[in-house]
Order: C-alpha cells, then sequence, then structure tokens
C-alpha cells in the first residue's frame, strides 16, 4: 500500500529538480542562440565582400539559431510540465493538511429543489466537493458535481472498479491534470458544439480546386515575368483579382475566423487529453467504454482533433496584414483554409460532442480515483441485494479529523425508521450528514469512511436545512411544507432513504409535535426507510405503536460544570438537554 503522502513529497521533489535542471538548460540555450546571433552576423559583415560566402554563412547561422530556438522550446514545455506537476502535489500536500478552503466551492451547482445538494454540504465552503475537486476544466467541474448530485443506484460496482483502476494511476492521473492546465481555454465546450452543429457552410465543394488552380497560375506568371515573357504588371494586376475572389466570401470568412479564433486552444487541449486517454491501458468496463468511444473510422480522436486544430492555426494566420494580403491574392488561403475547416465539421461536428463528454469524464473520475487513493483506509461498500440498506462498522465523516473523528456502528434495514434524539451540538446533525454521505459516496461508486459497509442501493431524499424566500414570497413554514410535500410525492414513484433534521420548525411546538408524529406515521405506512432527528422527546413514543421505529440518540454530560461530549451512539431515548446550561454558562440569562 502507498502511503499518499510519502508519494506526493518523493513526486513535489522529483519535479522541483526537474524543474532547477531546465531553468539552467533555458539560460544556457538562451545564451548559446545569442552567440550563434552575434557570431552570425560578425561572419556576415566580413565577408560581405564575397556573396556567395555570405550566403552560406546566413543560411548555417540561421540553421543553427532555428535548432536551437527548437530545443530551447521543447525545454520551455517541459519545464511548464513538471511546474505544473510540482503545484499538484505541492496542493495534495496542503489539503492534506486541511488547508483546502481556498478552492472552488462549487457553489454555482447547489440546487435547493435538489433530493439533498443543498442539506448534506455536497457545495459551499468546508464541503465535499470543495475537498475532492481535483478537475482542470469547468466541464469536469459540471461532471464531477453530476455525479455526485445523480442519485444513480444502478451499476454501482462498474463504477467502483473504474476508481479502484484510477487510483493506481495517480503518475497518469496528474500528467492528465497537468496537461490540460498547461493550455488556457476560454470558451467552454458547450458554445463550441454549438457553433458546429448550427454552422452553415458557404464555399461550395466546387471551389475545393480554385485556391490550388489560382496558386499554380500565380506562380506560372511570376516565372513568365521572370524571364520577360510578361511584363511584371500582369503578375501585379493578378493580385487584385484573387483579393477580389476572396472578398465574395469575406464576410462569412470573418464570422467563421472569429469563431475559429475561440476554439482553437480548446482544441488543442483536448487533442493533448484524447492522446493521453487513447495510450493508456484500460482494463475496467466503463473506462474501456469511453476509450471506444473516441475512436471514429479506425482514426484516433486526438489526431482529429489535432487536424482540426491545425486547419484553425492555418486560417489564425490572415491575422498577418502582409500574409493575409499576399496570401489571398496569389493563393486564395482564405478560401482554402475556410474550405478545409468547413468539411472537417461537415464530416465530426456529431463526434464532438461525444469526444468532448469523454475528456470531462475521466476529469471528473481522475477527482474520484484521486480520493480513493488518498484514503487507503476507507473501504468500498459491498453491495447487496438483502434488507438491511447499511451494516457498516466504524462509520465516520470524511470531512472530519480523523485523530478527533468518533466513529458509529450503523445497521439500518429496509422500512426501518430511527428517531434520533439528543443534546445540543451533541452530534446529531453530523450523524446524519454522516449517513447521507455514505449513500451519496457508495451510489458514486467511491470508498466511504468506514471500516467495513454492507450497502443495499437506495436512493437518498432529504429535509435537513429550509429557508424563506422573500422573492417567492414564501414563508419559512411554507417553505417546509412545500419540501415535506416533495418528500411525499417522490416516495410515492420509488423507494428512496429519507432523512429529516428537526421538521416543522416554522410552527408552535405543540403542532410540531402533532404534525410531526403523523408525518412519521405517514412515511412509516408507506414502507419508507430513514432517519429523523428530533429534540421533541414525545416523538419517540411513535416506537411503543410501530414496531419498525427505533429510537437513538447522542448524549452530553455536564460533569464539574463543564459540558462534555461523546458523540456516541446510542440506542435509547437521550434523557440530558443542554441549552439551559449553555444559556447560563455563556451569562446569557
Amino acid at each position: 500500500m502507498i502511503d499518499p503522502i510519502n508519494f506526493y513529497n518523493q513526486t513535489l521533489e522529483k519535479h522541483n529538480t526537474e524543474v532547477s535542471l531546465l531553468k539552467k538548460r533555458l539560460l544556457l540555450l538562451s545564451a548559446l542562440r545569442l552567440l550563434v546571433f552575434i557570431v552570425t552576423g560578425l561572419a556576415i559583415y566580413t565577408t560581405f565582400s564575397n556573396w556567395q560566402l555570405t550566403l552560406a554563412t546566413g543560411v548555417l547561422g540561421t540553421v543553427i539559431f532555428i535548432y536551437l530556438l527548437s530545443k530551447y522550446t521543447d525545454a520551455k514545455a517541459k519545464r511548464n510540465l513538471h511546474n505544473a506537476l510540482a503545484i499538484i502535489n505541492s496542493e495534495e500536500l496542503n489539503i492534506a493538511s486541511g488547508d483546502y478552503h481556498h478552492r472552488n466551492t462549487g457553489l454555482q451547482f447547489q440546487d435547493p429543489k435538489h433530493f439533498y445538494s443543498l442539506d448534506i454540504d455536497l457545495f459551499g465552503k468546508g464541503s465535499f466537493f470543495q475537498y475532492i475537486n481535483r478537475t482542470m476544466s469547468a466541464e469536469g467541474q459540471l461532471k464531477l458535481s453530476n455525479t455526485l448530485k445523480a442519485n444513480n443506484c444502478s451499476h454501482i460496482e462498474e463504477r467502483q472498479d473504474a476508481i479502484k483502476e484510477i487510483s493506481k494511476k495517480t503518475e497518469w492521473t496528474q500528467l492528465y491534470s497537468a496537461t490540460g492546465k498547461l493550455i488556457d481555454t476560454e470558451t467552454p465546450a458547450e458554445n463550441i458544439i454549438h457553433w458546429l452543429k448550427n454552422h452553415k457552410s458557404f464555399i461550395p465543394k466546387q471551389l475545393k480546386w480554385l485556391p490550388w488552380l489560382f496558386t499554380i497560375i500565380s506562380i506560372t506568371l511570376l516565372i513568365l515575368a521572370i524571364v520577360n515573357v510578361l511584363d511584371i504588371s500582369f503578375f501585379g494586376y493578378w493580385l487584385f483579382v484573387g483579393l477580389g475572389i476572396t472578398g465574395l466570401y469575406l464576410k462569412n470568412i470573418n464570422k467563421l475566423a472569429i469563431n475559429s479564433d475561440k476554439a482553437k486552444d480548446t482544441f488543442k487541449q483536448y487533442a493533448a487529453l484524447l492522446l493521453q486517454i487513447e495510450n493508456e491501458n484500460f482494463k475496467s468496463k466503463l473506462l474501456q467504454d469511453k476509450q471506444n468511444k473516441i475512436q471514429s473510422e479506425g482514426k484516433k480522436a486526438s489526431a482529429i482533433f489535432s487536424e482540426f486544430s491545425k486547419h484553425l492555426d492555418a486560417l489564425d494566420n490572415r491575422n498577418n496584414l502582409i500574409g493575409a494580403i499576399f496570401g489571398n491574392g496569389y493563393l486564395l488561403s482564405d478560401i482554402k483554409n475556410a474550405y478545409k475547416v468547413e468539411q472537417w465539421i461537415l464530416k465530426y461536428n456529431h463526434k464532438v460532442k461525444d469526444w468532448f463528454e469523454v475528456v470531462s469524464f475521466f476529469d471528473a473520475y481522475n477527482s474520484l480515483g484521486n480520493y480513493s487513493f488518498n484514503h487507503a483506509d476507507h473501504v468500498f461498500p459491498k453491495i447487496s441485494k438483502n434488507q438491511t440498506i447499511i451494516n457498516a462498522k466504524d462509520l465516520g465523516h470524511p470531512l472530519l479529523n480523523k485523530t478527533k473523528r468518533v466513529n458509529s456502528d450503523v445497521i439500518i434495514n429496509r422500512k426501518q425508521f430511527f428517531i434520533v434524539t439528543g443534546a445540543n451540538m451533541a452530534g446529531k446533525s453530523t450523524f446524519l450528514r454522516t449517513i447521507s454521505l455514505h449513500i451519496v459516496m457508495a451510489n458514486a461508486g467511491l470508498p466511504v469512511c468506514a471500516k467495513s459497509s454492507s450497502y443495499a442501493p437506495v436512493k437518498l431524499i432529504t429535509s435537513m436545512r429550509t429557508s424563506d424566500s422573500l422573492t417567492d414570497d414564501s414563508s419559512y413554514f411554507f417553505s417546509e411544507l412545500t419540501r415535506l410535500k416533495f418528500i411525499v410525492d417522490a416516495i410515492k414513484k420509488e423507494p428512496y432513504f429519507i432523512i429529516l433534521d428537526e421538521i416543522l420548525k416554522g410552527t408552535n411546538s405543540t403542532d410540531k409535535a402533532i404534525g410531526s408524529k403523523k408525518f412519521v406515521e405517514r412515511l412509516v405506512a408507506g414502507h419508507a426507510t430513514g432517519i429523523i432527528a428530533t429534540h421533541d422527546l414525545s416523538l419517540c413514543e411513535i416506537s411503543n405503536e410501530l414496531d419498525e421505529v427505533k429510537n437513538y440518540y447522542f448524549d452530553a454530560e455536564i460533569i464539574d460544570n463543564e459540558l462534555y461530549f461523546d458523540y456516541k451512539f446510542k440506542k435509547g431515548i437521550c434523557q440530558n438537554m443542554n441549552a439551559s446550561f449553555l444559556l447560563k454558562k455563556m451569562e446569557i440569562i
């Protein structure tokens, strides 16, 4: 078993060493380029009287300079890659120490109407998403958030196999992330897909050979002018013919060039990432299926993307004014390049969405695999079909410090309903979120924070946080009722694991007690499974009437005028409350 901290420390040191060596190499190559430039200039000056020697010296110096420039570019790319990898490993060490609250919170993915995302700290500051997210693209973030919100209890073992495999490929996942981060992209993949699908071709197929024919005529006119068969003015006037033909399509070419300019960096990034996916050997079914999805007629998607990227770069060269004038005047370069771009779009636009989806899938699953690698002490739940939904030993909340975390043994069977009572701050809400995260993580295919776990897959639905809305003109109590109605309607269609925290807080205590009792009875009568946390001890009396209802509690003790919590999940009803004590302790009363 690889220790993650040792791995990250060793890998960080390795990449920092490479960065240091490459910096020295870059300085050396820069010095050599300067030296070659100076020597070539002096050589040309001293041999200026002999034009043949001057030409040879100039050509040789240029070749050596370009060679050194190529080596410099390669070394710079390697340095940037190793630097990005060093940053990744440094960040992992920071996160392991608890320093992750500066990272993306994912609040944009939070949905108050979702089955559970608002209630269980899935998104926001200090959230599970903020802790687990390692994606390098907006599309990957969306895919990761959707995976956590999917409430999908089918094919869990396939997802487990994929995450287990990726967790063993940490060097590959880091290289994948670093490669993606090296290319800055501003245009979302969704916008590019929309452009490709809605693009209307404007260059007829009949014009395919026109640029080549025009180029041949241009070269012929130049040669005839050089050998004095034609006056050079014919070659000059021919320029305006080319510009005139290009002008017929200029408006559409400009529009295409604007869209192409926005997309080119994204295609460079995706081509590099697709190449990484294609070159890796995967064994799990889910990963192989995704890998096979990026094959097209025997040609690799990375090669197809690279081809398109080159076409986009060629079209982008029109921004050079001199090149644009002579290129279009004598070669019809805009028409030629625009035609190639359009033909690529016609051939592949229907597949781009699938290829983009595969890249974002691996971006998201690298986060899941990274979580598994970082938590080797967690277990993948054994998926069962028996009546016990959760049978977990030493189950804890994954975001709590494991040196302070108090774990619980939990067994809850189908159609059972737990009523959990307890003092303030004794651990009720944390316990509810622990159970919720177990279900969410298990359904996503992740390992859970437990010593062992058997899990019969089920969807989750919660009501733990409710707020009034001035915008919707809804009171707090009405918002609660709306949420409870949402739960009742949902469980009519299919089974859910229901988690409730202190429902009907928006009404008086007597009404709340009666309403809570009736609601729990309604859920139990519908064979629902779940947990409700409450301070209302009268609710516990339902267990005397219904065998499906079980009472559990979290306790607090006052010893020597100090409040102590053991955070242990116990069977029975809580007898110790602490609100009055805390009010006195804080000198509020």
